[in-house]
């Protein structure tokens, strides 16, 4: 199997832990693995919570949990529970407080994580068989293993994220690193086909290139922030999801309105390729993706959240993102090939 296809199917699988993530998020299973790596303490999780509940003349291993007094207990060796609990065979769980049980969380959160670790082990794979092409371009190598240190800190970053349960800014950071990991292996799969580009360099359609991808980004920020409004509705116990954005924050306002200056920037650089005939035929789907965007937007506001719409709105943004940088990679070989 060629460097080129094992670094596309390295991007694949990071695309599709971005919608186990946003499938996460939509139903709320953040929390459904209140541990990590293993999930109660098991690497294939409960599906009852019968698994979860002491009970005596039961068999234990280290490392699993059980559900005591509204918190989680770790047994701390091998043993066999006898007719009363005994506390010396467990310890507290003190990372957070969160102690519920909810299979359908659980199994989402955990082929979440699942998911993750198959897009690890591609980059891995990327990461070793990019050693063959150390002479002829010795980025390659080293972007390789870049990217298998970010899944890691990626990773170790979802980690964080189930000790702090749920906390806003580390999701915000866990999805931002998400997005980093796609662009830089996208610059591998540029580096990996170094073919002559037919684009016409223009400096103002690079910069105002640069400056949609930031857009972009912070809309992917402000979206987060939305999302957790939401999130915080939905735990103060409104369970009416025509009211959840009845009565939105401000960053929802400016969410909603810096979506206008996005498509106008993106319409601009659509027109300037048109006219001048750059050859960056990807603008069209920009434009189709950002169309797509504010329908699922507008589906979520006024139609209460349709189900779907939240992970389709997330995972629209990331193919956005990623095709805008791919454009920005090509306007880099256009510089080059007019030199």
């Amino acid at each position: 199997m060629n460097f080129n296809k094992i670094a596309k199917t390295a991007l694949i699988l990071v695309y599709l832990v971005i919608v186990a993530g946003a499938l996460v998020r939509m139903t709320g299973s953040g929390m459904g693995c209140p541990d990590w790596p293993k999930c109660f303490g098991y690497y294939i999780p409960p599906t009852n919570v019968k698994e979860l509940t002491w009970s005596e003349n039961r068999d234990f291993k280290k490392g699993q949990v059980i559900i005591k007094d509204e918190g989680l207990w770790v047994a701390k060796d091998n043993f066999t529970t006898g007719a009363e609990f005994d506390a010396s065979h467990w310890e507290k769980y003190t990372k957070h407080d969160y102690a519920l049980f909810n299979p359908t969380h659980t199994w989402v959160e955990y082929v979440n994580r699942l998911v993750g670790a198959l897009a690890g082990l591609a980059c891995f794979v990327m990461a070793i068989a990019s050693f063959r092409l150390w002479k002829k371009d010795k980025k390659i190598t080293l972007l390789s293993w870049f990217v298998v240190f970010l899944m890691g800190f990626q990773g170790w970053l979802g980690a964080t994220v189930v000790y702090s349960v749920l906390n806003p800014v580390k999701i915000t950071i866990h999805m931002v690193m998400a997005l980093i990991i796609v662009a830089v292996i996208l610059y591998i799969i540029q580096l990996v086909n170094p073919t002559q580009s037919t684009k016409v360099f223009n400096a103002t359609f690079r910069n105002v290139l640069w400056f949609s991808l930031f857009l972009t980004l912070i809309q992917v920020v402000l979206g987060t922030q939305v999302r957790q409004f939401v999130d915080e509705q939905v735990k103060s116990g409104i369970g009416n999801e025509t009211l959840w954005l009845s009565k939105p924050e401000l960053s929802f306002y400016f969410h909603r309105t810096f979506s206008f200056v996005v498509f106008f920037v993106n319409l601009f650089l659509y027109l300037k390729n048109k006219k001048l005939n750059l050859g960056f035929g990807k603008i069209n789907w920009v434009l189709f993706l950002i169309f797509a965007e504010v329908l699922s937007g507008i589906a979520m506001y006024y139609f209460h959240f349709p189900f779907g719409s939240q992970t389709l709105h997330l995972v629209i943004a990331s193919i956005l993102f990623g095709i805008q940088f791919y454009m920005i990679l090509e306007a880099r070989k256009s510089i080059q090939s007019t030199l």
